[in-house]
């Protein structure tokens, strides 16, 4: 199928795909830098996002990696290098797990790692996120343009919102409300196939770099070692002062190991060989935990004078 999207630059082709309930605005600090960087950048509306219609039938990572595959057939660009972010950096290890999908691959704190009481955690929680952020809707330009509101909308998914600039925002939280498909795939990544599958040692020829945020409190850090060991073939690149969208929270260092991994340099320089992230994980936990209920409190609140 063919999705919405933009196409700016010239050079080597790079395909960027957004997360869940948002959009190609989602890059919008990132995109203009790889473009001076020498690269062209197509950035895409998933299907029920933005500017693209909704499947038909089942959504799911497997759909979406379909329509993804259809999207890259149809303007020539099987084998381009891609980076995903969130759901989307699970989508393109879903790609490039197929073979000869995709080119260097860049996934972002990517979901689908979780076990036990982690699944139910991570959908409650953005679930609750998600519908208060619905709520909010009439309001939120009031809200997105000032910091501290801004910080308490927003501290699930940046190691500091305050920083954020006001349009990423507000172009973020309008996208997640208007998401047709938004609850029903959140309920499959959660549900209906929890674990990504992964693919065996040496099978994924193409460099693979799985990025993590330090403090990440949607997909806790700890998950990057599960990452690791279903994706031996990948590297892993911690982002110190990042949450778990690093090209909001660390954009330079995002285009830097982007132009790194998908122009074959040298990945020495970004990759960081401190595997310890007990610390991180439990100060992630605890504030995830403090964003949960502050969500909730806020849809108890608004219900009640509804």
């Amino acid at each position: 199928m063919n999705m919405h999207h933009i196409r700016r630059g010239t050079g080597k082709p790079l395909l960027l795909i957004h997360g869940i309930g948002g959009s190609w605005s989602s890059w919008q600090l990132i995109i203009d830098p790889l473009v001076d960087a020498g690269r062209e950048v197509i950035a895409v509306d998933l299907p029920g996002h933005g500017g693209t219609a909704p499947l038909i039938g089942e959504v799911s990572i497997r759909t979406l990696a379909n329509a993804v595959t259809n999207f890259l057939k149809l303007h020539d660009l099987v084998g381009v290098d891609v980076v995903g972010s969130s759901m989307g950096a699970r989508l393109v290890l879903e790609l490039a797990s197929r073979g000869g999908v995709v080119g260097a691959v860049v996934s972002l704190d990517p979901g689908g790692f979780w076990r036990g009481w982690e699944i139910p955690f991570f959908y409650y929680s953005v679930a609750a996120s998600v519908r208060l952020v619905r709520l909010l809707q009439p309001v939120l330009p009031a809200l997105t343009s000032n910091p501290i509101s801004r910080t308490l909308l927003m501290a699930q998914f940046s190691a500091h919102p305050w920083q954020l600039p006001p349009k990423l925002v507000i172009d973020e939280l309008r996208t997640f409300a208007a998401s047709p498909s938004f609850d029903e795939l959140l309920y499959q990544l959660a549900y209906g196939n929890p674990q990504q599958e992964g693919a065996p040692k040496g099978f994924i020829q193409a460099p693979l770099v799985i990025g993590w945020g330090r403090h990440d409190r949607v997909c806790p850090p700890h998950q990057a070692s599960r990452a690791l060991a279903r994706f031996p073939d990948a590297r892993l690149h911690w982002f110190t002062h990042s949450g778990h969208f690093p090209q909001w929270d660390a954009p330079e260092e995002t285009v830097s190991l982007i132009l790194a991994a998908t122009d074959n340099e040298s990945l020495n320089v970004f990759l960081s060989a401190d595997s310890k992230s007990a610390a991180a994980s439990k100060n992630c936990a605890a504030v995830l935990g403090v964003g949960f209920v502050v969500a909730l409190t806020g849809i108890i609140l608004l219900s009640r004078k509804r």
